[in-house]
C-alpha cells in the first residue's frame, strides 16, 4: 500500500521542479498542467495539478522517518538543493518528543520530516503543547510558528 496526495498548485512546472529537489528524481509522468511522482522511498504517489483558482487547504503535510540521522539527512540534502527550512530537535509536539525539519511548497504548502523519539502522555488540547507550523520558514527559533 502507499498513498497517493493530489495537491492543486499554481504552477505545475515550477511545483515540479521544487519537488524534483525535494525527492531527488524527476517525475514520471508531466505536462503544463500535470506532474506525477510515483515514489518507493518513501512509498508516495505524489500529483501536482493546475490549480481552477482555490489551492488546497491542509494545516501540514510531513515524511516520517525511523531516526534523527534520517532527518539530518533530509535536512542537508534539501538545504544543499536550496530549500532552507527550520529545524526543531527534541521537541515535544503532538505529545510525542520528535526531531524534525520544516519546509514550504511554492504555494505555501509547509513539510515536516520527523522522527519520534518517545510517545508523551495527552495531558490537554492539542492547542496548549506548543506545537506549531512556522510561518515563512523562520529558520532562527520556534518564534514564528501560527497556533
Amino acid at each position: 500500500m502507499r498513498p497517493h496526495l493530489s495537491l492543486d498548485v499554481r504552477d505545475v512546472p515550477r511545483s515540479a521542479a521544487f519537488y524534483e529537489r525535494v525527492f531527488d528524481r524527476r517525475p514520471q509522468k508531466q505536462t503544463a498542467d500535470y506532474a506525477k511522482f510515483d515514489l518507493d522511498e518513501p512509498g508516495l504517489n505524489l500529483s501536482l495539478v493546475s490549480s481552477t483558482g482555490a489551492i488546497s487547504s491542509v494545516n501540514h503535510l510531513g515524511l516520517e522517518v525511523e531516526s534523527a540521522d534520517e532527518v539530518a539527512t533530509w535536512r542537508e540534502r534539501l538545504q544543499q538543493a536550496g530549500i532552507a527550512g527550520m529545524v526543531q530537535e527534541n521537541i515535544a509536539c503532538c505529545f510525542a518528543r520528535q526531531d524534525k525539519f520544516w519546509f514550504t511548497d511554492p504555494d505555501g504548502n509547509d513539510w515536516e520530516v520527523f522522527t519520534v523519539h518517545e510517545q508523551l502522555a495527552v495531558t490537554g488540547p492539542l492547542s496548549q503543547t506548543g506545537c506549531c507550523v512556522p510561518k515563512e520558514n523562520d529558520v532562527s527559533d520556534a518564534a514564528g510558528c501560527a497556533k
